[in-house]
């Protein structure tokens, strides 16, 4: 009960924290924390209840259905209709939101008279990585203003070069501990994120270590479990929540809550190592904390959150002082690390470039466990589980439906297939920002009553829609993120033995051969995509040969008790080349 009012504690003084500075800002991350289900169909209906009208409910409803056409055609008609003062302010404040900066760059056009105005003139700038810009523009202003100029200030500060402190007191770790420090975890996030760190946690502790997880400060909270407790146990894995009853308001200030509450678990725990992921942030708490007790420490690189970034803003967004700064703090955050892992080849290659030695790092690839090792069910089982023509032919994949994933062109594809296998049906599973504008595509080309959109399931129906498939796709576009990180969805489709259609990128290639366990295409072109693809739609035996073959250099190459025995490998190396080093 005292945690239940603790959290409800946190909550207020986040909501509070927010209300004033970024309204509109708030509300959308309260949007998309709900089940899209349920936030979709209200949205739309406010939207088409009140076709003309540029109010910022509307407006927001407009951005939480998807319509961002629609949102457009309202903004065009507030600029056309000469606007001005707060109410074009609000417009352009959701335009930024809705990350349509040449549409708020024409709304503050005519804001100026607003007296708010450079609050969301910084926030603009803060969206193009424009950090000293956006805290420029704050500079004198009172009230909320300086409270947002402080907050951003601080984050520059971290970007630049900042860091925590702890003070000193070594301690004799714990022979087999390792402590995890988090973003975020099941059961509260069923990301691919949480799901990797679970199964490596789970792995680990079965291959003998004892390991405890601590997530990021405030969480899961402040993703809205207000009934959260002080500490979940799931598959036999703990794991730890930091959950004060307020944070701090500065980046730094939670950054130093955060490392001095890691702190106290750590002394408590008594591991031998620490280990944590991407991104910089992580690091800069765990090496200070590793510092503090005197044990090594490693960093997980699990993605290039940099050009993760830049990969939803234009070209000039990798010569903004906000991508330079993060590209040299995880340069540094990798160099200091006692050992750095990550996903594969190309991300390590990416990793020795920033000065990292390649003796310092280990390959943990995405990996299966669990069911994905017994044998699959029959594929006509896996579809009367799941309510699909047995009969049918289906293509598809599980997926995170957001831009980069390249699933338009996968729809494309889709349609130059579809008069030529009347039998071939489309299966998205998943949910994303990118859903709506693809049910549009699917729409407009006819092919709604042949193209299944799941939504979000657990791992346990995502496995049966793998097992259901005749192919899975990964029609990734070509970008810096997708060139190197590595996803865990087509290991799992391989698991299942199914063959697996990949974009030609070199992160792909490492887990997709082509013509033995799939086939590799030109990515971002749809027309040859569907041509690889009808080849295998085409040949039931060619199917199977490329999805036995998958399974069986996924079983034997990427599991996770083969991960946690490099993990504990590895730590035995690092603990006992740090006792030598510093004794």
């Amino acid at each position: 009960m005292i945690q239940i009012f603790r959290n409800i504690q946190l909550t207020v003084w986040t909501v509070s924290e927010h209300i004033t500075e970024a309204p509109f800002v708030l509300i959308l991350q309260i949007l998309r924390k709900l089940p899209p289900g349920l936030v979709r169909p209200v949205a739309s209906f406010i939207a088409s209840i009140a076709p003309s009208s540029v109010q910022p409910l509307v407006l927001l409803a407009s951005l939480a259905s998807g319509d961002e056409a629609g949102l457009i055609r309202r903004f065009a008609s507030i600029a056309a209709s000469g606007v001005e003062g707060e109410p074009a302010r609000r417009a352009a404040e959701i335009a930024v939101a809705a990350g349509l900066p040449k549409w708020a760059d024409a709304l503050l056009g005519l804001a100026a008279s607003s007296s708010q105005t450079p609050s969301t003139t910084a926030r603009r700038k803060w969206y193009d990585g424009d950090m000293s810009g956006a805290i420029a523009v704050l500079q004198g202003r009172p009230g909320n203003m300086a409270k947002q100029r402080l907050r951003l200030e601080s984050e520059l500060r971290v970007f630049s070069g900042w860091n925590p402190s702890v003070k000193s007191d070594p301690m004799a770790g714990k022979p087999q501990r390792v402590l995890h420090l988090l973003t975020n975890s099941v059961p509260h996030t069923g990301s691919g994120y949480a799901r990797r760190s679970h199964s490596i946690l789970a792995a680990q502790q079965e291959g003998g270590w004892e390991a405890l997880a601590v997530t990021r400060l405030g969480y899961p909270v402040q993703i809205g479990a207000l009934t959260a407790k002080k500490s979940d146990v799931v598959d036999g894995v703990r794991y730890e929540r930091l959950l004060p009853g307020r944070m701090a308001i500065t980046m730094e200030e939670r950054l130093q809550q955060q490392a001095s509450e890691l702190f106290a678990v750590a002394a408590d725990f008594r591991p031998s190592v620490l280990h944590t992921t991407t991104h910089f942030v992580n690091g800069l708490v765990a090496r200070e904390v590793a510092k503090a007790l005197d044990v090594p420490w490693v960093y997980e690189v699990r993605g290039q959150l940099a050009d993760t970034w830049a990969s939803s803003r234009d070209d000039a967004a990798r010569n903004s002082e906000r991508y330079k700064l993060f590209i040299a703090r995880e340069a540094d955050v990798m160099r200091s690390a006692d050992l750095i892992v990550t996903l594969g080849e190309s991300m390590k290659r990416n990793i020795a470039s920033m000065g990292v030695p390649e003796n310092k790092i280990l390959i943990c690839p995405n990996a299966v466990g669990g069911a994905y090792l017994d044998t699959p069910l029959e594929q006509h089982e896996a579809r009367h589980a799941l309510g699909l023509d047995p009969d049918g032919l289906y293509m598809g994949t599980v997926s995170s439906l957001v831009g980069y994933e390249g699933l338009d062109d996968l729809v494309t594809s889709f349609a130059l297939l579809a008069p030529r296998l009347p039998k071939l049906k489309l299966v998205l599973v998943g949910d994303g920002t990118a859903a709506p504008a693809l049910r549009e595509q699917v729409q407009a080309l006819g092919l709604s009553g042949r193209t299944l959109f799941t939504g979000r399931v657990g791992p346990k129906k995502a496995r049966l829609y793998h097992l259901s498939m005749d192919v899975f796709v990964v029609p990734r576009k070509d970008s810096a993120v997708t060139r190197a990180v590595t996803p865990l969805k087509p290991v799992e489709a391989l698991a299942s033995g199914r063959p697996v259609v990949a974009s030609d990128l070199d992160a792909l290639r490492e887990i997709v051969h082509d013509g033995v366990n799939g086939r590799v295409t030109k990515a971002e072109d749809p027309a040859l995509m569907a041509e690889v693809l009808l080849e295998l739609l085409e040949d039931e035996g060619l199917r199977k040969r490329l999805g036995a073959a998958g399974r069986k250099y996924v079983l034997a190459t990427r599991t996770w008790q083969a991960n946690a025995r490099a993990y504990g490998h590895a730590y035995e190396t690092l603990v006992s080349n740090y006792r030598r080093r510093v004794s």
